[in-house]
């Protein structure tokens, strides 16, 4: 062979191998989202208290980073620093915590030391058993309350572990979350900010009925007992305890009109003389903001009632913007979106803040003097999450100047900002915003998929079902893509509320197996339907009573827009969900029976008389107040038509939805004479998580694949 010309050929094989995309394994789509492919970002972001400075860690949480606003001197501990002083072995500064501006709070194994970052001395300042949970500080962190199974403690700053409740009845629980963390409840302990009391909630059990779980770790099988109350039986009966530090006494606040009744959003005033509680009804169509004296527990007043022939859901507590005001601000969902609105401790309405036509997601903080407020909002896009500010006049101003999805953080006064966002076409980036709103990068990440093979997702709107409303979609397709070839399509569905799959982020709110599974030569699609979330209470609400209805319709929409594109296999349709998206893909394929080849349906809800209380009561009733809404949303009446290729997968100790439903539907298809393939995940809970995710999605995946040809 000619030198030249073999020459020439290296090079070109050199080149081809230099500049060809790699390839990302099933496993790197599942596992390494967040991880090697995850954004460049400021971890775990906080300000320093009472200082210009902020500090984030990189290196996996192993080194801390110390900036500033302005000229200052900076000071960086080390792990060794904190490990040789403190006497700990901490590998990582994951749940550190700034307690002031020069000594930080870390934790290990129960353990609780403090750390001056300018002296380099350590101090141990609590230990818990390894049984306590639920672990809570007060403001000053003098003060730890925690829980020992179903009793609430708490260790004072003379070390004295002081019990607050003494309950031997298993069924009355203190210091947890109550309502199964439904109406925005997190946890079930709350200070008052100058720590004279500690409110917690307590929930009795006693009525509720016990679910059994299996484990199967145990020879024999041992029975996991949990309370689960499902619609329309017996629920919880929850009520808030106040305990006086200085007294060790403590007063009880039940629900005023029915003991199942909801006490939920609780807040303090700053004063601490009273205790702000939203109280609902179990029918969730009637709340009312109460007042009650903190030191007695009386009732005082109700600030404001909310009524609604669907539902009322108070998400957030009462919002105290002046440390030394007990005016306050509140979120109230009763125009049609969620918005401001300003009250004095009387009652009055001093203000309504924001009367934006888009929701209002979380209130932020507040500048020192209380003058303005800082929030996240959608805009008028309901894919984005923006940065905003309010004074008390009302006048609002955009803080966050780039669409996309923001974590925006104000330092104690509100002179500087910390924001971090991703959209569409940035992986990730980080600003301070001046008070003047200038901003000044601090960090923008590379993109983490150059150099691997990886398609694009289209974002556009198509109309709902009622031929008026808007539905955002999501269609994810390969890097080789060709619009002249016909392509199999995955329909990804949730579906329900409080949750919204498509955003103005990175991958746009997708999972990486989307793109993994489009560059096997597929389409990825999926629609927001009427019923998701960040798009207001009509658009939401439209589902109540008769879930599944609507939002199949939309849906059903969704596949006419598929249909509509040349480059779609119309006979070659999979579709794939779980939870509320199991409901969705096992009614779908029973339902729509000629619409898809292949479902497989995680975790689904099969009879929604089976499902909890908080949840399922707020969108169905009752099955006394609303049977044919039941009837309708039942999967196992329709199980008869199935006509495709269905996959039902579930966790065996499931505990958000029971694997009763599954086990039922099971139970109708073999009645039926209809075959269809079920796989449980054993000992997982509602979601398969760990390593064991890659079972999982090359489970779906390849069942997908090989019965959609």
């Amino acid at each position: 062979m000619n030198k030249k010309f073999s020459l020439l050929v290296i090079l070109f094989i050199a080149f081809q191998s230099f500049g060809q995309l790699k390839k990302i394994s099933l496993e790197e789509a599942v596992l390494q989202q967040g991880r090697k492919f995850g954004a460049d970002k400021l971890t775990g972001f906080q300000w320093i208290p009472n200082t210009n400075k902020y500090a984030y860690f990189t290196d996996s949480w192993t080194k801390m980073v110390i900036g500033t606003q302005g000229p200052s001197a900076v000071i960086v501990p080390t792990l060794a620093d904190i490990n040789t002083a403190c006497g700990t072995q901490l590998k990582n500064f994951f749940g550190t915590q700034w307690m002031d501006a020069n000594t930080i709070l870390i934790a290990e194994n129960g353990k609780y030391f403090s750390y001056n970052i300018t002296t380099k001395a350590g101090k141990k300042l609590f230990e818990t058993t390894e049984d306590s949970e639920n672990q809570t500080f007060d403001d000053s962190k003098t003060n730890l309350a925690f829980t020992e199974k179903n009793n609430l403690y708490f260790i004072n700053k003379n070390n004295e572990k002081i019990a607050v409740t003494s309950n031997s009845d298993k069924n009355i629980v203190s210091g947890q979350t109550i309502s199964r963390n439904e109406f925005g409840i997190n946890g079930g302990i709350f200070w008052s900010p100058k720590s004279s009391y500690l409110a917690f909630y307590q929930k009795d059990e006693t009525d509720v009925a016990d679910y059994p779980l299996l484990d199967i770790n145990e020879t024999p099988g041992k029975l996991i007992s949990i309370k689960y109350p499902m619609i329309g039986q017996k629920s919880e009966k929850p009520r808030v305890g106040i305990y006086n530090l200085a007294t060790g006494k403590t007063v009880f606040i039940a629900p005023k009109n029915n003991p199942e009744d909801y006490v939920t959003n609780l807040s303090w005033s700053p004063d601490e003389k009273y205790v702000l509680i939203a109280e609902l009804n179990r029918g969730q169509n009637d709340m009312s903001l109460n007042v009650y004296d903190a030191n007695t527990g009386a009732f005082v007043r109700t600030i404001l009632n909310e009524k609604s022939s669907k539902w009322v859901e108070p998400e957030h507590p009462a919002f105290f913007p002046n440390a030394k005001s007990n005016n306050f601000v509140w979120i109230s969902e009763k125009d049609g979106f969620n918005n401001l609105y300003y009250y004095s401790i009387d009652g009055k309405l001093i203000k309504q803040l924001t009367a934006n036509k888009f929701p209002t997601r979380e209130i932020v903080g507040a500048n020192t003097a209380g003058t303005e407020i800082y929030f996240k909002a959608t805009g008028e896009n309901g894919t984005n999450m923006l940065g905003y500010k309010v004074d008390l006049k009302g006048k609002q101003t955009l803080i966050t100047k780039d669409l996309g999805v923001h974590n925006f953080i104000p330092n104690a006064d509100g002179t500087v900002f910390f924001d971090e966002y991703s959209n569409h076409s940035t992986p990730s980036k980080s600003l301070l915003y001046d008070k003047k709103l200038k901003a000044t990068t601090l960090l923008e990440s590379k993109n983490k998929y150059d150099g691997y093979e990886i398609g694009t997702a289209e974002i556009k709107t198509i109309k709902a079902a009622d031929g008026t409303t808007d539905l955002f979609t999501r269609l994810i397709k390969p890097s080789n893509f060709d619009a002249t070839k016909k392509y199999p399509v995955l329909v990804y569905v949730y579906g329900g509320p409080h949750a919204q799959m498509i955003t103005n982020s990175y991958l746009d709110g997708a999972n990486l197996w989307m793109y993994w599974l489009a560059e096997q030569g597929y389409l990825v699609f999926t629609v927001d339907n009427r019923g998701s979330d960040n798009r207001g209470y009509a658009f939401e609400s439209v589902i109540h009573g008769n879930l599944g209805n609507n939002e199949i319709d939309d849906q059903m929409k969704g596949v006419d827009y598929l249909k509509s594109l040349p480059y779609v296999d119309a006979n070659r349709l999979a579709i794939h969900g779980w939870s509320f998206g199991g409901f969705m893909t096992t009614s779908i394929m029973t339902r729509k029976p000629d619409v898809f080849k292949v479902g497989v349906a995680g975790g689904p809800v099969i009879d929604w008389k089976w499902y909890e209380v908080m949840y399922g009561e707020r969108y169905m009733d009752t099955p006394q107040e609303n049977q044919k809404g039941f009837d309708e949303a039942c999967v196992l009446n329709y199980a008869k038509d199935l006509k495709g290729k269905l996959l039902l997968i579930h966790g065996t100790v499931d505990d958000v939805v029971v694997e009763q439903h599954n086990l039922a539907l099971v139970k109708k298809f073999v009645e039926l004479g209809k075959q269809v393939d079920f796989f449980p995940y054993p000992m997982h809970k509602h979601n398969v998580i760990g390593k064991d995710r890659v079972h999982l999605m090359t489970k779906v995946l390849n069942y997908v694949i090989e019965n959609n040809k």
